[in-house]
């Protein structure tokens, strides 16, 4: 086994940081679930953090690191899809910094708004994510802010959080399904996995219409597709991140692609079982379980309902039957 990312007590550390400023989100095995997938499968509820998402936990452990090694630095610049721009506005705002984020054009309009209502200045710039933290980091640059990646060890050692208490509550899970954006997700999982030494398996989720993940690894080498076009915003990335792939391309049993079909039947799925609500990347890796049910019968599985910041409209027409267009 390579080395661990981080130390156990190094993710306990952050743990107790990140529980200082928001409770430890549930892990529960619904039984309606387990009952439609024919397995034991608990759902780590990232959907009941203060922004309903995952990212938040990796904003706390990087603004503060920020201040510690930059304690002049007025704010900060990022680029988003909306959960991490919410969690980078509350924790930056929080530590007396500003905090301008880039979104791409047709980005989520309640995601934008909730940006706002958390302190950001909201820019629209570009027609995907990867061109919107392109003009990020180019600005960050030129007015001296400080800019941050969507990818960095602080941000993976605050996110690794929710698998550590994850694992720590469900030590014998088979198998964990992820989804990959930008990567700190799956890393962080993988990283808590291995300081805790457990044997479980960790599947990479990517949507089929941005897929650069498994060109990626297919190829050997970085590979960029034309297009992101999924309603599952929070993966809808171009390009993987070179640190991340290096992680998850051996830490990761597999990669599985899901449709846009697939991703909404997992979020009725999710509400008709739990009435939750799962955003499309929060879904993916129900929907990955779905499509490989024959596989895991009879396991105890867990898959990372990452975000439930999901537009009404969208909602709307998933719960209808249908499929958002992007």
């Amino acid at each position: 086994m390579a080395e661990p990312l981080f130390t156990l007590d190094e993710l306990q550390q952050a743990a107790a940081f990140v529980h200082a400023r928001m409770p430890a989100t549930p892990q529960y095995a619904w039984p309606l679930l387990g009952q439609e997938i024919g397995a034991e499968v608990w759902v780590k509820h990232e959907n009941h953090t203060p922004t309903g998402a995952f990212k938040v936990r990796g904003a706390f452990t990087f603004i503060d690191w920020l201040k510690r090694t930059r304690p002049d630095c007025p704010g900060i610049v990022t680029a988003t899809r909306g959960n991490h721009g919410q969690g980078q506005a509350l924790a930056a705002r929080a530590a007396g910094m500003t905090a301008r984020v880039y979104v791409p054009e047709g980005n989520s309009v309640e995601k934008n708004a909730a940006m706002r209502a958390f302190g950001a200045e909201l820019i629209v710039h570009g027609t995907d994510f990867d061109t919107a933290l392109q003009e990020a980091q180019r600005v960050a640059e030129a007015e001296g802010l400080a800019f941050v990646p969507p990818f960095h060890r602080e941000l993976v050692r605050g996110v690794a959080t929710y698998a550590l208490e994850l694992f720590t509550a469900v030590p014998d899970l088979d198998t964990v399904y992820v989804p990959i954006g930008c990567g700190s997700g799956i890393c962080g999982t993988i990283a808590a996995r291995d300081a805790l030494g457990l044997d479980t398996r960790i599947v990479g989720v990517v949507s089929e219409n941005a897929d650069c993940v498994l060109r990626s690894m297919a190829a050997g080498d970085y590979v960029e597709t034309e297009t992101a076009r999924t309603f599952a915003d929070g993966i809808a990335v171009r390009v993987p991140v070179p640190e991340a792939l290096a992680i998850y391309s051996g830490g990761a049993e597999r990669i599985v692609a899901v449709s846009d079909a697939e991703v909404a039947e997992a979020i009725r799925l999710y509400f008709r079982t739990t009435h939750n609500v799962a955003e499309g990347a929060g879904a993916a890796p129900l929907a990955a379980l779905m499509a490989e049910r024959g596989m895991m019968a009879g396991k105890h599985v867990g898959v990372i309902l990452c975000g439930g910041n999901i537009d009404t409209d969208w909602f709307r027409a998933v719960m209808s039957g249908g499929v958002p267009r992007v």
